[in-house]
């Protein structure tokens, strides 16, 4: 474990007031944040205010709000009565040195929740800032360092070479990764080989179920402008809608009249617009349909939104694995149907259900294997501060962002206070004492009420005087010139 500076002695009062005012500097300078965003990413000024910048400003909120809750020390209760005079606690403290690789998608959101709440931990931070939004981030890490101790928050060059130098060259008590499976699985292996925890927060590609009794106008509106947020750079957009027969026909009218009004939008290269052109045309040579009626290959760095309807199963659009806006439309027969297509993909973060039975879908929600299951709605209850985000499977471990995000950035310590005068005598009970713990250990902790017959390996004069013809006897499975009183030597 790297040791601790001065901010890991720091008490969380002062964590607290420099969260409020690194909140405040970020909502100083929000108009210059969402200037870079937009110049780096590509992202409209909007959605960086609404999905970048107020979602961080919620979260340092929250966390002045809730974190001395969180991390308070807690009494452990249930001790057993045996154990006289002692009393045990649970005391959260920082783990260390936590290191951060960003990602580019929400460059301001992410990192700000990330740098919350390692900091908030009491943890000291280096950060490799995303090499596609160095200057957002150089920004963002400038606010956070006001008020830090000199060497609590370290920025690293935001270049590719950056990362692997991160991990090999600095000591780190934990990892916090957001980005692709694959470079997440260089990061698991690195970390396994040196002991060093992770959160791996990774693509997500996961599905939307609109089961027959959904509002198809509703599920329809809110899965395109999903879909289409952020250009489709979204770890948590479906990738996949999978809609039960009853709805199927008005979800895909309802669909129809929003994306014949789609306009272009820019992903953030050539490459990331192409991928999601080539897998579009290959569901239609597959079968599928573009639901527009006219398929628009990407034009460098642009592409139009698409929903390729009738998509069959096998295609690689199903899949998802593409970041950027196409979505696929599966028909299903039922919830059995489009649990198969749903879980034969390796990736599960986040999942939508529409219906019109909340509970039913409630119910449904355990068997579909991902971290976080909106009902009626899609990603933007994600953004709720205190909700923690998990991913299962090749999306990754470990909980980021609300309690569980935040008890992460800590680690546990027990602590158990012994009365000098009230305590448990040492050394051996006297025999009407261990009979009476064993009676109570039979009795009241094991719920024994009447003696049971023993079930276990016989002793050897049981065996020898087994009434039962059928087992065996020490004679009979002796050696030769072995007898029951004089047993063979070994």
């Amino acid at each position: 474990m790297a040791p601790r500076g001065p901010w890991g002695q720091s008490s969380l009062n002062e964590r607290v007031i420099w969260c409020r005012e690194f909140a405040r500097a970020v909502a100083s300078h929000q108009d210059r944040l969402c200037e870079l965003t937009q110049a780096e990413v590509h992202k409209p000024r909007w959605q960086a205010l609404t999905a970048d910048v107020m979602s961080l400003l919620a979260c340092a909120r929250w966390h002045e709000r809730h974190a001395k809750r969180v991390l308070a020390p807690k009494r452990v209760r249930g001790r057993p009565w045996w154990m006289l005079g002692q009393s045990h606690r649970c005391v959260r403290v920082p783990l260390g040195t936590v290191g951060i690789i960003a990602t580019w998608n929400y460059p301001v959101q992410l990192l700000g929740i990330q740098l919350v709440q390692v900091l908030m931990a009491g943890n000291d931070v280096i950060v490799k800032p995303s090499e596609r939004a160095p200057r957002t981030q150089r920004l963002l890490l400038e606010l956070a360092s006001r008020g830090l101790p000199a060497g609590t928050l370290t920025a690293l060059e935001p270049t590719r070479e950056a990362g692997p130098e991160l991990l090999r060259h600095r000591p780190l008590d934990h990892v916090v990764f957001t980005g692709s499976t694959r470079v997440g699985r260089q990061v698991a292996s690195w970390a396994g080989e040196n002991l060093v925890p992770t959160s791996l927060e990774l693509s997500g590609c996961d599905s939307a179920i609109v089961l027959a009794d959904a509002d198809p106008k509703l599920a329809a509106t809110t899965l395109w402008h999903t879909m289409a947020m952020n250009a489709g750079q979204t770890c948590m957009a479906p990738r996949r809608v999978l809609v039960e027969r009853g709805a199927y026909r008005p979800f895909l009218s309802a669909l129809s009249l929003i994306a014949a009004g789609a306009q272009p939008l820019r992903l953030i290269d050539e490459a990331a617009a192409a991928r999601v052109s080539g897998l579009v045309e290959g569901a239609v040579r597959a079968g599928g349909r573009v639901l527009t009626g006219v398929f628009e290959p990407a034009e460098g760095a642009v592409f139009r939104p698409t929903v390729v309807a009738d998509c069959p199963r096998h295609a690689e659009l199903v899949r998802g694995d593409h970041f950027g806006p196409a979505l696929a439309v599966v028909p299903v027969q039922d919830v059995e149907d489009a649990l198969r297509v749903h879980l034969a993909c390796p990736q599960h973060l986040a999942c939508s259900i529409f219906t019109g039975d909340p509970d039913r879908a409630a119910a449904l929600a355990p068997r579909l294997r991902a971290g976080f299951v909106t009902i009626n709605d899609c990603v933007l209850p994600v953004s709720h501060p205190g909700a923690g985000l998990g991913g299962v499977g090749e999306s990754g471990w470990g909980v980021t962002r609300g309690e569980e995000g935040l008890l992460a950035m800590t680690r546990p310590v027990y602590v158990s206070i012994t009365s000098a005068r009230v305590r448990t005598p040492a050394g051996e009970p006297s025999p009407s004492v261990l009979a009476k713990l064993a009676w109570f250990s039979r009795r009241v902790l094991g719920g024994v009420k009447r003696e049971a017959p023993l079930i276990g390996p016989a002793s050897a004069s049981e065996l020898s005087t087994s009434p039962n013809p059928s087992s065996p006897s020490i004679a009979s499975s002796s050696p030769p010139g072995a007898t029951t009183s004089e047993p063979a030597s070994r």
